[in-house]
């Protein structure tokens, strides 16, 4: 199956609007996955792209669907997080513009065997790279009650986390919980009966969300990428954050907002120590969100939420 045939990039049409590639000049696409996004920009004028994907199977797909536009393309195995660094490699000093879609993929999600849905039986794994760090059923069996409790009330925001957790370090002493079915099915037990019944989602969506954000650092990802990216981008140069839950939108939002206000210091900075910065703009003071012509495609658009900003100075 190709690359093009198994995802679809989300708010598509809004990217490009945003990072105007026409105008040329060096783009990163920190979350390169199938290359949707990549492509675009490449098709509208890009003159060089850089493409980071922790995913080594993502990658390979990515590369495929590249090919066509040979030296122009740069694809490296990585995190965005650490993007200066394949910047630095590649001698390139600033950025035209940059994009991060910090969602799964559908490759993801619908592949059992890498573990970050329920909707299948699979090997409790969670790990955007595969290769390296630790998997969801290794944290499941490693972390104590209060630090469970914690990463699932903070990333999954997850009402009945403390519940969780005891079930999981009872759980645990007796047997390992090693698939998606088994977490599942525990944290179900956890939830009554009626609410099960009538509830929209499927009770361990939060925990499942929690885990793999934890695995993955996803949070942490995101804060050294926002306490970096502006002072790479040349004047005029555009950022695109596309964001699928609502801690890491509220990252997003408080960030770009600091930045239209002069300040590039990070959250946990009391006050501003900003002596020289760049001008920055809200390209948009809301969200964009998709279309319902969109949602009709691609359903999984549908809690995605794009930020843009653009660095005038």
């Amino acid at each position: 199956m190709q690359a093009e045939d198994r995802h679809i990039p989300v708010l598509l049409q809004e990217v490009v609007g945003f990072l105007e590639p026409w105008r040329g000049g060096r783009f990163l696409d920190g979350t390169l996955g199938l290359a949707g996004h990549a492509e675009a920009v490449l098709e509208h004028g890009a003159d060089e792209l850089l493409g980071l994907d922790r995913d080594s199977e993502a990658l390979a797909l990515a590369a495929e669907r590249l090919a066509a536009y040979g030296p122009r393309v740069h694809l490296r195995h990585g995190v965005y997080a650490d993007f200066p660094k394949y910047l630095a490699e590649l001698g390139w000093q600033s950025l035209a513009g940059a994009l991060i879609d910090i969602g799964l993929s559908s490759m993801q999600i619908d592949s059992p065997c890498r573990g970050f849905s329920f909707l299948a039986d699979g090997p409790l794994d969670m790990r955007m790279d595969a290769q390296s760090g630790q998997s969801a059923a290794e944290l499941l069996r490693s972390l104590s009650f209060e630090q469970l409790r914690d990463i699932l009330a903070r990333f999954g925001e997850e009402p009945n986390a403390a519940k969780i957790a005891r079930a999981i370090v009872q759980k645990r002493l007796t047997t390992p919980i090693t698939s998606t079915s088994q977490l599942a099915q525990l944290v179900e037990q956890c939830y009554p009966r009626q609410w099960r019944e009538t509830a929209r989602n499927h009770p361990a969506t939060r925990t499942f969300q929690a885990l793999r954000m934890a695995v993955n650092d996803e949070l942490g990802q995101l804060e050294r990428f926002l306490a970096a990216i502006v002072r790479y981008l040349e004047p005029d140069g555009r950022l695109c954050v596309i964001t699928f839950h609502s801690l890491e939108d509220r990252m997003v939002k408080q960030a770009m907002q600091r930045w239209s206000r002069g300040c590039l210091c990070p959250p946990y900075v009391d006050h501003c120590v900003c002596a020289h910065h760049p001008e920055v703009r809200l390209l948009c003071k809301k969200p964009v969100q998709a279309q319902a012509s969109e949602l009709a495609r691609n359903s999984r658009a549908r809690s995605a939420k794009l930020r843009a900003v653009a660095r005038l100075t």
